[in-house]
């Protein structure tokens, strides 16, 4: 509008447009007919027009809700917790990385309708805290890929696929069996006979224990000489 009003005040920009033109523009525009009445009519009501406030407004709030959306997807605002009901039971796995449990157990349902959620993990990358109420907490730190992963949780039960005692140095991992045991987690393979079978000859005193029992006929067993000396 402000060009327009330039324009039109230049004398030679006025003395170019054609005869009559601004008169034609100057000139008011008819008014519209009238609309068609009748005895019984009534008048119909004035329209006005709406105001352009509320389409502006409208455009701006959708504006705003897509702000607010793409801010919450990327995590820059926080978003409202979800309640998740927990329909899983966590099976703690001691293996080697190499075995993935995660695709065994994948899609398999236990006590009728929760499914198994596999954390793998080495004695190594296990630290664990046994309380006298029957729980037991697991921090573990494993590398997956290239990336350390960090993880905290309490085992429903534990299935136990690696040595828990070796003779070279830093290998002796019983006290984790001891924890899981002190907790009461159900294991899948007994705890008692990982442990017992730590040592190689508590192992087969067992076995001549049951020998002992059943006789040579029954359970016979290779006869070994334990140098205990040696061995202790």
């Amino acid at each position: 509008m402000n060009f327009l009003r330039r324009r039109l005040s230049d004398s030679s920009f006025i003395a170019n447009l054609p005869n009559g033109y601004m008169s034609d523009l100057q000139r008011p525009d008819p008014p519209p007919p009238p609309p068609p009445t009748s005895p019984t009519a009534s008048p119909a009501p004035e329209r006005r027009p709406q105001p352009a406030q509320s389409s502006a407004s409208g455009f701006f709030s959708s504006i705003t809700n897509v702000m607010k959306q793409t801010a919450a997807s990327a995590g820059l605002v926080e978003q409202s917790p979800v309640a998740v009901s927990r329909k899983f039971k966590i099976l703690l796995v001691i293996d080697e990385p190499q075995h993935e449990w995660a695709k065994i157990f994948r899609g398999k349902k236990v006590q009728g309708d929760y499914d198994v959620k596999v954390e793998q993990a080495e004695f190594s990358e296990i630290n664990l805290v046994a309380h006298a109420n029957g729980t037991c907490s697991v921090d573990m730190q494993v590398i997956r890929n290239g990336t350390k992963v960090v993880r905290s949780f309490k085992p429903d039960f534990v299935l136990v696929r690696q040595h828990a005692y070796s003779m070279a140095q830093n290998e002796d991992f019983r006290n984790i069996i001891i924890g899981l045991h002190y907790a009461g987690i159900p294991s899948v393979n007994s705890l008692e006979s990982i442990y017992n079978l730590c040592d190689k000859p508590w192992a087969f005193a067992q076995l001549i224990s049951i020998y002992k029992r059943l006789g040579a006929d029954k359970f016979p067993l290779v006869d070994q000489t334990s140098n205990l000396k040696f061995l202790l």
